[in-house]
């Protein structure tokens, strides 16, 4: 699984390299980058499913 981010989505909140700043960090303006672009492993993954779940905007998608 990989994490999928759509920019044009990102409000820049912030909860998910918050919540998971080993996957997520911020660009100069505050839309979050993916740090980790390879396949997630187990713990990874939870983080990540986490991350995605309390993105207010929909913008971070775990998949294939």
């Amino acid at each position: 699984m990989k994490i999928h981010l759509d920019t044009a989505k990102c409000q820049g909140h912030g909860r998910c390299y918050s919540l998971a700043p080993e996957l997520f960090d911020c660009d100069d303006l505050g839309t979050a980058i993916v740090l980790v672009t390879g396949e997630l492993d187990a713990d990874q993954l939870k983080k990540a499913e986490l991350a995605a779940g309390n993105c207010p905007e929909y913008a971070i998608e775990i998949g294939a």
